[in-house]
């Protein structure tokens, strides 16, 4: 399903945002969880996801460097292309991370368990780490951790 239309370039505080009705969200078969592609005014296209807007809509952010892309201002209209992702997760997966979950299966087993969106927090960590070494310790660290819980979901049944 594609959904295209216009309306005006919201901002709440220090961010902007496209609204999107509870109305098509319901159309999606996972809801508020589906993962998008949002083209805005056929310059800037961002994976992305829902987010409440507190009165039964949803909105996705926009961040500021797609704002000056396309060069628009609060309350001016943008044109949207909304599409299902194809990607579940929504985001690539590292090639660090590729290649530790292909030498380790017992990290891969633990990363298989996890939800997309806990998925999504090891993606964005390691994103933001430059250097090799610090990104497999944190890819470490983050998986024993999401052992640990569930190994204590499991002794609480």
């Amino acid at each position: 399903m594609i959904l295209e239309g216009t309306q005006p370039l919201q901002k709440s505080g220090s961010y902007y945002h496209l609204v999107v009705s509870a109305d098509i969200v319901n159309q999606y078969e996972k809801k508020r969880a589906t993962r998008l592609i949002c083209t805005i005014d056929d310059t800037v296209r961002l994976q992305c996801g829902l987010n409440h807007l507190g009165n039964g809509d949803f909105y996705i952010m926009l961040a500021k460097k797609y704002i000056k892309q396309i060069g628009k201002e609060a309350g001016e209209t943008i044109s949207y292309k909304l599409e299902i992702d194809p990607n579940p997760l929504g985001v690539d997966i590292p090639e660090v991370l590729e290649v530790f979950l292909a030498q380790d299966p017992d990290g891969k087993t633990i990363f298989d368990k996890l939800t997309d969106g806990r998925k999504r927090t090891l993606i964005f960590s390691v994103l933001r780490i430059k250097n090799v070494d610090k990104q497999v310790e944190t890819i470490l660290k983050f998986l024993q951790a999401e052992h640990e819980k569930q190994r204590a979901k499991k002794s609480n049944w």
